[in-house]
């Protein structure tokens, strides 16, 4: 049997920024937290959607034509395709759940850029 996970002891837990942990799988995606603050950078994921759900704190994403505001318990789904920067004006715990497939900073590399194996980690 598996035992229960919090997702926002373990995000809370994390002392890297922007660097997203793998805590569960579910069928091809996987489900990731990350602590936030500050401003990721300009990217797009082209063929797969993302969701943000904040756990702590509030979490902004920039799109071209607005503004997403989040608080706890709020979530988003920035469609593929979709240029968006997140952002965090406060350290903030987030979840987040994307396909296998996808990339961290999707079409374009920064400081915050992590590949798979880093995200998946032990925690």
């Amino acid at each position: 049997m598996s035992l229960a996970l919090s997702p926002t002891h373990i995000a809370q837990s994390l002392t890297e920024l922007w660097s997203p942990r793998v805590i569960a799988e579910l069928d091809d995606s996987y489900i990731k937290v990350a602590k936030v603050h500050g401003t990721f950078g300009w990217h797009a994921h082209a063929h797969e959607d993302e969701m943000f759900l904040v756990l702590s704190g509030h979490f902004s994403i920039a799109l071209r034509d607005g503004q997403i505001e989040l608080g706890p318990g709020e979530l988003y789904v920035v469609p593929k395709g979709v240029e968006h920067n997140p952002s965090a004006a406060e350290p903030s715990c987030i979840l987040l759940i994307e396909k296998k497939s996808t990339a961290h900073a999707g079409d374009s590399v920064n400081a915050y850029s992590r590949s798979i194996a880093e995200q998946l980690r032990q925690l």
